[in-house]
């Protein structure tokens, strides 16, 4: 089967439309539905394929995904963590290599001329073209009659009259197209993105916080490594478990139920200290890399576990708690008390994620006169 066009595909509406006007003028599309830690999912393909009628494969994009969030976004986040800018680059340099690899003719999205504040501006339809270079490949169909004429329109392989002229926030064109194509189920407006969600946020920070040390101008750049990329999503996962709690660098995750103490002993990794109460029930906690926390910090890790089980914490003397490393085990006996560890807020968060937005301006904005100033000096 020869394919005409490559549909960068989210489940959406906007994207389920552009497969749908395209195939309408009897051209073999194929829907690209993308997958990373953060966005897709391979486990409603199926259901999508029967509902829609169309031919859909996935895409793991996570590696590369990781990589370009842990080395700092050059476009920056949106209202949240959310790369979107970058994003799209990413995915339509991703899905240009899958297109060459097959054989089809074009890439095309289901973008809506200022639908989205950051990414779907004019300018910046155009830069993310540009920077993934696929200018000469890409259609945005449902916003075609806005958009200069692409070579696919230019040579008749589209039909550029025949295209919508949709644009702005408002989706009752989208709708009628909908009823036109007879869509079994419309999805409701969301993102679909866990990086635009406030609460994975704040959690999400705290780890490239680890993998940002220098705002991502870093001359070794680490997080291009591949060990700690795959590390990177391990911590990601894992920061999405109970309760979270930091003290400066030592990071301690607590069950707030049995579903998260079996995912925290799921999740522990060889270096990883697991915490469990020996007398009373309540939580397990995990302390990340905790196998070189010193005692202290260990001790105040079982002080604060012990404090959220109602019992232990109201018996009024102290403790026994067991630590888990590997195979080996210890006995540690505290007072319960909540002190010293800290749970980042929304807001907090934001602020560091702003003021380290402007560091990283600042950082790149001095590179690039380096680097203009050798190339005029010769």
């Amino acid at each position: 089967m020869s394919v005409d066009a490559i549909v960068l595909f989210s489940g959406g509406l906007d994207s389920i439309l552009a497969a749908k006007v395209l195939e309408e003028q009897g051209l073999e599309v194929l829907c690209l539905h993308c997958i990373s830690p953060f966005f897709g999912s391979r486990h409603s393909i199926d259901r999508w394929k029967k509902i829609y009628s169309l031919n859909i494969v996935s895409l793991d994009v996570g590696r590369e995904f990781m990589q370009m969030l842990c080395r700092w976004p050059a476009h920056g986040f949106g209202k949240v963590l959310n790369p979107c800018v970058d994003c799209k680059i990413l995915l339509l340099t991703q899905a240009k290599k899958y297109m060459d690899k097959i054989g089809a003719t074009f890439l095309a999205t289901g973008e809506v001329l200022g639908q989205r504040p950051m990414s779907q501006r004019r300018d910046t339809l155009f830069l993310i073209s540009r920077e993934a270079n696929v200018r000469d490949c890409l259609l945005r169909p449902l916003s075609a009659q806005h958009l200069p004429p692409t070579p696919m329109e230019e040579n008749g392989l589209v039909n550029r009259d025949l295209l919508p002229a949709i644009a702005g926030r408002g989706r009752s064109e989208q709708l009628e197209l909908a009823t036109k194509f007879k869509l079994a189920e419309i999805p409701t407006p969301a993102g679909g993105c866990k990086l635009t969600e406030k609460e994975n946020g704040r959690r999400y920070w705290q780890i490239l916080k680890h993998y940002l040390p220098d705002c991502g101008v870093d001359k070794q750049e680490p997080p291009a490594n591949g060990a700690r990329i795959i590390k990177a999503h391990e911590d990601f996962r894992l920061s999405g478990i109970g309760r979270q709690m930091w003290q400066n660098d030592y990071w301690l995750c607590i069950g707030r139920n049995s579903c998260d103490n079996d995912a925290l002993r799921a999740n522990a990794s060889k270096d990883d200290i697991l915490i469990k109460l020996c007398d009373f029930s309540g939580p397990i906690a995990l302390a990340r890399h905790g196998a070189s926390w010193p005692d202290d910090i260990l001790e105040s890790a079982c002080a604060i576990t012990s404090a959220y089980s109602p019992r232990a914490a109201s018996s009024g003397g102290k403790v026994r708690l067991s630590l888990k490393l590997g195979d080996e085990y210890r006995i540690i006996e505290v007072f319960p008390e909540r002190k010293n560890w800290h749970v980042p807020e929304w807001e907090e968060t934001k602020e560091e994620i702003r003021r380290r937005a402007k560091e990283y301006e600042q950082i790149t904005k001095l590179s690039r006169n380096e680097q203009r100033i050798c190339k005029e000096s010769g």
